[in-house]
């Protein structure tokens, strides 16, 4: 059975070798490669040195890819609290990366992202409706967290209603749950709204998207 590995593991060396340029510059291609290295245990991400990231380049790749998640973060953390779906989080490290620069994928900023959790840089992934919220601050954030973070998904806010409906809770139970979001600036409070107060969750609101990151937000985005 080593034998089989040491020999599957020299010829991984052998094909990354021979196809290092396009594992550098297809996102597609890149995910295969890992999936083929995840097989045999190996991760090439896993140090800055050795065979992997001088023959590929892709520890330099994700450490780059990583201090422009951090850079966007840190931006538009002062919009949504700390928290931004992995589809805006996407469109802004490319706006930013320009339209010369090597192509990435949404896999691509997922892997960068677990490297970041290792450091305890406050980054996490969060499952939610089909994709993924990032939280790139270290608020605690527990189940009852997540789950309402997923029921709002579909219109961006929720109430304490809808909370008490569709999980079953009690009052206190969900509005503690809602004053921690809000206490975290991850979550806005309209008293305003017809019937009760809605919880609105920037993070969730798709016609921020499109929106450019600007120059003073840039600013906010350099220690």
């Amino acid at each position: 059975m080593s034998k089989q590995l040491d020999m599957f593991k020299t010829n991984l060396e052998e094909f990354a070798s021979k196809h290092k340029q396009e594992i550098r510059k297809n996102p597609e291609f890149r995910v295969q490669f890992q999936d083929m290295c995840a097989t045999i245990g190996v991760d090439p991400l896993a140090s800055g040195k050795g065979f992997w990231s001088e023959m590929l380049g892709v520890g330099d790749f994700y450490y780059e890819l990583g201090v422009q998640i951090v850079e966007v973060c840190l931006a538009l953390k002062h919009r949504n609290g700390g928290l931004i779906m992995l589809e805006e989080l996407h469109q802004q490290v490319l706006k930013g990366r320009g339209k010369f620069a090597q192509d990435v994928s949404q896999d691509d900023l997922l892997r960068a992202i677990k490297k970041l959790k290792v450091l305890g840089s406050g980054f996490g992934i969060i499952p939610v409706g089909g994709t993924y919220l990032i939280q790139s601050v270290p608020a605690e954030l527990n189940m009852d967290h997540t789950v309402v973070l997923q029921l709002a998904e579909k219109k961006g806010y929720v109430t304490v209603s809808e909370i008490r409906s569709s999980l079953k809770w009690e009052t206190e139970r969900a509005k503690q749950v809602l004053e921690h979001l809000l206490k975290e600036g991850m979550a806005w409070l309209d008293t305003q709204a017809e019937g009760e107060a809605q919880y609105w969750l920037p993070a969730l609101f798709t016609e921020l998207y499109a929106q450019e990151i600007t120059p003073e937000e840039a600013k906010e985005a350099i220690p």
